[in-house]
Formats: structure tokens, sequence, C-alpha cells
């Protein structure tokens, strides 16, 4: 059964933009599990313009759900994964002033240094996730660079499916089919919501994991927090 992991750096996002404490990002990782979140996702960055590494090391012991922590593994970002030991890390390649994540890692040129980041984490027992681009050729290789699942990068699909979702899911379909041949766990994320969370989990049924922020809290504004986490279970708790 696919899990919801919701992304909390829209919270940290609007604390930051007026300083203080206001919301507060550790009660707002904590309410979204009391109202259902299976997991919570962080995605620190070397400016801390929204999760800070702060505030990763104070809602780790917090929660009692699986934490992914998201990120491109450099050095920093490296550390802060081995001192918090969070259940999963999902390895993003984002360039440092990247707005948000905008492509999935090159398996193939990238294979020595994901395999060797792989093997740090695991050896602390961390689960690795590769996030990639919906490309078979990409899944086998993150199987080859020793990764548990890949993350698969939503964006086309969410941008393609009002003009035909059956077209716009087909590639996802594909690599999603690859990584289980391989024997890799499913993740996706990036753009998903009310819309087309459903039709992808009913396509692609053996997915482990959706990671959703922005469309969570861009809804939770009309609707409230908790309406809003109940709604996104609906779409993935549909078997």
């Amino acid at each position: 059964m696919t899990r919801l992991s919701v992304n909390i750096n829209k919270f940290a996002t609007l604390r930051n933009a007026r300083g203080g404490n206001m919301p507060d990002v550790e009660k707002a990782a904590l309410d979204c599990v009391k109202f259902g979140a299976e997991g919570i996702t962080v995605h620190p960055r070397p400016d801390e313009r929204h999760i800070r590494y702060s505030d990763v090391r104070a809602i780790r012991p917090l929660l009692d759900v699986e934490m992914n922590i998201e990120g491109n593994p450099i050095p920093k970002f490296i550390d802060i994964v081995n001192e918090v030991v969070p259940n999963q890390v999902t390895l993003v390649p984002d360039a440092p002033d990247a707005i948000t994540s905008n492509a999935g890692w090159d398996t193939l040129r990238n294979r020595n240094f994901l395999t060797e980041v792989c093997s740090e984490f695991h050896r602390k027992g961390i689960r690795t996730s590769i996030f990639i681009n919906p490309d078979p050729v990409m899944a086998r290789g993150a199987a080859e660079c020793g990764a548990d699942r890949v993350e698969l990068y939503t964006a086309a699909y969410a941008e393609e499916y009002r003009e035909g979702r059956e077209k716009a899911i087909a590639p996802y379909l594909r690599a999603a089919e690859a990584a289980r041949e391989c024997g890799l766990g499913l993740n996706a994320g990036h753009d998903l919501n009310l819309e087309n969370l459903e039709y992808f989990i009913r396509t692609i049924p053996w997915t482990d994991e959706v990671s959703i922020g922005h469309a969570i809290i861009c809804d939770a504004i009309y609707m409230g927090l908790e309406k809003t986490i109940e709604a996104y279970l609906s779409k993935i708790k549909i078997f």
C-alpha cells in the first residue's frame, strides 16, 4: 500500500519569510502525523532558505513515522544524514541555486559517485533512494549503484496530465516496471496533487511512497491541514 510522506519545507519557507517561529515547523511535522501522514520529508539546502539543518536535528527525535531526508549529497548533506540517521535518504541532483528540484540523476554517468554514497548510507542502515527521470535505463542504473529505491520525478506527468493522462503516464509505467524487475522499491514525487494523484496510483499500484509538499500546503490554505491530508490519503488508499 502506498504511503504518504508530507514534505514540510513550505512551512519553513513561510516561517523564514517573517522571522520568529510562526509557523512552528516542529509542530507542523507532528500535526501532519496526527492527521494521518505516514512519513515526513525534509529537503535542507545549503543556503537554508526553508528547512534548516537545526530543524532536521530537532524534528528527527520527535517522529514515530518514517523520516525522509532528500537533497544533493554534498559533504554537508552527507554529514547531517549520518548524524540524524533517517529511515530514508533520497539523493537529488539539484544545484545550490535551484528553486526546486528539476531533474533526476544520470545514474550511468554518475555511477561511481552514487555507488559510493549509497554504500556510505547503507553502513548506517539508511534506505537509499535515487531521484530519476522516468527512464528504464536510469532505473536499472540506480540498481547497479546499490540503491534500495528510485523516486520518479513526476513534474512531466503533472504537466501533461490534462492533455492526455494515458500518454503522460506511459514513460512512468515503463520506468516503474523496470525498477520492479530490478528489485527496487518505488517512490514518486513532484507536482502530484489531488487532480492527478489517484490515476498515478491506480496505474502503478506498487508505488511504495509519494512525497508531496507544495500542493498540500496550497490546498491547506483553503481546506485546512487536517482535511487536506485526509483528501490526499483518500486518493492513495484505493485498494
